[in-house]
């Protein structure tokens, strides 16, 4: 065998190398939601946000709701039994409200129970879906978000208020315009989430959770915390289950040359007295020294 030839087999093997790699992190993932669904006795769906290492070019994509999303859940949800339960595991920024509406609806309509869980954050897009579940289990650092339209990179409340505080004469078309638009976006998704809240709450209070949701009430990424959550009157549990966490550990963000969070993966408790030495004189050996 010449220096060529071992060559090109070097470099047909690290070729191969991403693509199995990302292979086995997909058989990986799979296992894991079948864990989950037979502890449950549930259909698992997973919808995870995050730049994989996998990409374009090797470019890490961003990741939000978009069409293929909603044709994909609606694809597992009508292939789910109705009278099996089905788990939604939810990361996600958010994404276009076409798509969020979609998945809200066909969760609401399945008849047997529907959780969402969310162990890190649903904002916007992924609060709308929640909102759609008989019951929300967040972990109880994860967050929720508003649901109010966004035009391109403006809110349609911030237009609209613009427009309200300014002479119609010293506008331009085009503002006016977006605040039509807006005005419309809002109107809608205040519709939205009252349906989807039908049957949780009495109307009254659907309508006013609403408003608070969908108007510009907060800023588009404010952090909405499980307490805050079950406040609004939302169906909020803190029980997240392990599988879950373990789930999410499946979908690392791209390797970087000097990784920004550090620490090391092994679960800490605190030692009883009588082996507190002998557990300190273990991880002492993992401390740096001068």
């Amino acid at each position: 065998m010449t220096f060529w030839d071992l060559f090109w087999l070097f470099f047909i093997l690290a070729s191969l190398q991403p693509v199995m790699r990302q292979r086995m992190l997909e058989m990986a993932r799979m296992r894991a939601i079948r864990a989950l669904e037979r502890k449950r006795g549930s259909r698992v769906i997973a919808m995870i946000h995050r730049q994989e290492t996998f990409s374009f070019l090797g470019i890490p994509l961003a990741r939000f709701i978009d069409i293929h999303d909603s044709e994909q859940v609606l694809r597992a949800i009508k292939l789910t039994d109705p009278k099996v339960p089905i788990d939604l595991i939810l990361h996600t920024p958010g994404g276009l409200v076409l798509a969020a509406g979609q998945i809200a609806k066909a969760i609401k309509r399945h008849p047997a129970k529907v959780t969402v869980f969310v162990p890190h954050y649903a904002m916007s897009g992924g609060t709308l879906i929640a909102l759609a579940a008989d019951e929300i289990v967040m972990d109880p650092n994860a967050v929720l978000g508003p649901v109010d339209p966004q035009l391109g990179q403006w809110p349609a409340a911030s237009i609209l208020r613009v427009v309200e505080q300014k002479d119609p004469n010293e506008v331009e078309d085009q503002t006016l315009i977006l605040a039509d638009v807006g005005r419309k976006a809002i109107d809608q998704v205040k519709a939205l989430v009252v349906e989807l809240l039908e049957g949780k709450m009495p109307q009254d209070k659907a309508e006013a959770l609403a408003e608070k949701l969908a108007t510009g009430t907060w800023t588009h990424d404010y952090p909405i915390f499980a307490e805050e959550a079950k406040a609004l009157g939302l169906p909020v549990s803190t029980e997240m289950p392990p599988e879950v966490y373990q789930l999410m550990s499946l979908y690392p963000q791209p390797g970087q040359l000097r990784p920004s969070v550090q620490y090391i993966p092994t679960p800490y408790h605190l030692p009883n007295r009588g082996n507190h030495n002998l557990v300190s004189a273990w991880l002492s050996r993992f401390m740096p020294r001068v």
